[in-house]
């Protein structure tokens, strides 16, 4: 009855990814922003109702900004990073765990194309030379961007 061939389906296919990826970052955006709303609502009716028992409002914590940029925001960054070291350190760790995944990809990509060889394609383990250098540009780069000890933020000596 309804018969879909290859040929007209793979085309469907190509389309409808970036379609449903559009879709998909819309709606994580609105569910971020309910999401934030919704803290914000809890935030406030706590804060009233400690308010109301007779707590003094100087005592109690600050409710969370909100950055239109960022979202919610209470510390450096957003709510989860309490100073610019603790940020910093983060950014670090990250760009260090994405440049050895990339560099052991990119290994891995070579050597698994350097053994599959069929012998036209002599130089194809080159590509795998592609995700390693990337890998260790972001190595670089976290090297670069790590915390210093007398950078921003770091702790005051004592007195």
């Amino acid at each position: 009855m309804l018969h879909i061939d290859g040929e007209s389906f793979i085309p469907f296919m190509i389309f409808s990814i970036p379609i449903v990826a559009i879709v998909g970052g819309v709606t994580a955006g609105i569910v971020r922003t309910l999401g934030q709303q919704r803290i914000m609502e809890l935030a406030q009716r706590e804060r009233i109702a400690a308010i109301e028992r007779g707590v003094d409002p100087s005592k109690l914590p600050p409710l969370p900004t909100y950055v239109p940029t960022r979202g919610l925001a209470s510390g450096y960054m957003g709510g989860v990073f309490g100073s610019y070291n603790e940020y910093a350190r983060h950014r670090t760790q990250g760009l260090m765990i994405g440049g050895l995944v990339c560099l052991f990809v990119g290994a891995a990509l070579a050597v698994f194309l350097s053994t599959v060889n069929d012998g036209e394609a002599r130089s194809a383990w080159a590509v795998g030379l592609i995700p390693a250098a990337v890998g260790v540009a972001l190595l670089l780069g976290a090297m670069i961007t790590r915390p210093r000890e007398d950078g921003p933020g770091a702790n005051p000596p004592p007195a």
